[in-house]
């Protein structure tokens, strides 16, 4: 099995990194001198070339993309038609109708098509999923997450898109539904109509509540998730790698709500790189052509929650509401079909 990649820039170092070491990659694809002098580098037995079109001309059995995210789309088409099977970076494209194509594209051509959906993949997020479902926090109340940092800034795309798709596809993935509800707003102080500061709202039919707040411009690094639920709550900071479960919660006794306070308990998990573990999924989903957990439908979940998010956007903070057909891919999802 050989693997080529294309893009070896800010985040594709690290995918040809983890390729190369996992002894799969033959092809490294970049159109820039600096990024093929990082190719030759990290994996100098590797063939280093900016033609896509040869790339895909090879025997490569899968294609792994890490490129602008507007290029996603025309890219992941161009692999898919060569027969190869598709690994793209987050977003899966930069539309829901387009994502849709590459959807119907693989299943067409009997390609697998992966996103990278990285947060999936990390041992902590893995472990609070098992919390989650295991009851250990009681019914899920209320979830948010913070991902901040000053830079890295992007032109091609705004924070909502370049920083929230880790989240929401975690956030889908803890609750296993799609939200009816999305609100967004935010503010542009760097570029023109470039948000910087998002912070979406999404509700869920079974009255679960979360937020994202994602920023490129804060003074100080944050990426943690919180979950509340009825008996415990838990913290994942991705800053420190810690998991924190508390024994917190709220009880209501003779008609007063009064709040438990508990000790905190570090969870352990894996330490495992996530990377690593999402780039040996896609492998392995190409070994055993069975989907891997981001898949192209997991892929389009995101998108049309990321679509309502920007359209609430642009119309500063009004709530869109999801369409019913929108919510069921009639795909499995946590084990059953979410119609």
């Amino acid at each position: 099995m050989q693997i080529g990649v294309i893009g070896c820039g800010y985040w594709g170092k690290n995918l040809v990194r983890n390729f190369n070491e996992l002894g799969v990659l033959s092809w490294v694809c970049d159109a820039t001198p600096t990024g093929q002098s990082t190719a030759r580098a990290l994996a100098p037995s590797a063939t280093i070339t900016e033609s896509f079109q040869a790339l895909l001309a090879s025997d490569v059995a899968g294609v792994v993309i890490a490129t602008p995210a507007e290029t996603h789309y025309d890219l992941a088409r161009q692999a898919l038609e060569a027969n190869k099977d598709v690994f793209v970076e987050k977003p899966l494209a930069l539309t829901y109708e387009q994502g849709s194509h590459l959807v119907r594209l693989a299943q067409q051509q009997e390609r697998l098509l992966m996103v990278g959906h990285v947060l999936e993949y990390h041992p902590a997020i893995i472990k609070l999923q098992e919390l989650v479902e295991t009851g250990v926090l009681g019914k899920v109340h209320y979830i948010y997450s913070n991902r901040l940092s000053l830079g890295k800034v992007r032109r091609e795309e705004n924070i909502l898109w370049s920083f929230a798709p880790h989240d929401v596809a975690v956030i889908l993935r803890l609750i296993g539904a799609l939200p009816f509800q999305v609100i967004a707003c935010g503010g542009s102080y760097v570029q023109p109509n470039i948000a910087d500061v998002t912070v979406t709202n999404l509700l869920f039919d079974n009255g679960v509540r979360a937020h994202i707040y994602v920023s490129w411009l804060h003074p100080f690094k944050e990426q943690r998730l919180v979950v509340i639920g009825s008996r415990k709550m838990a913290s994942f900071d991705d800053v420190s790698k810690s998991l924190v479960l508390y024994d917190q919660r709220v009880e209501v006794q003779a008609g007063q709500p009064i709040p438990i306070k508990g000790e905190g308990e570090q969870v352990p998990f894996g330490s495992e790189e996530p990377l690593r573990q999402e780039c040996q999924a896609f492998l392995t989903a190409i070994a055993t052509r069975r989907p891997p957990l981001t898949d192209g439908h997991s892929g389009l979940r995101v998108l049309k929650v990321l679509e309502g998010a920007q359209r609430s956007l642009v119309m500063n903070g009004e709530a869109v509401i999801l369409p019913a057909e929108a919510l069921s891919t009639g795909e499995p999802w946590n084990g059953h079909s979410y119609q």
